[in-house]
């Protein structure tokens, strides 16, 4: 392997630094993406229970159960 000059080093390190920032900020991306999906999910669970009992008392209450 031949040695590359201070400039072409200090070019290429660069180059990589800066393609893995890049590659940092779209998983962080990703991960804030599936972090959001997941607490939606989480709170779907625990509430949407309460959620479908509010929309189907007046469903019922139109219907004349109630």
């Amino acid at each position: 392997m031949t040695q590359l000059d201070p400039l072409q080093h200090n070019i290429r390190r660069t180059t990589g630094l800066h393609a893995l920032r890049k590659i940092r900020a779209l998983v962080d991306a990703e991960l804030a993406d599936e972090l959001f999906k997941t607490r939606a999910l989480r709170w779907l669970a625990r509430y949407g229970w309460l959620l479908l009992l509010l929309l189907a008392l007046p469903v019922a209450y139109f219907l004349g159960v109630i």
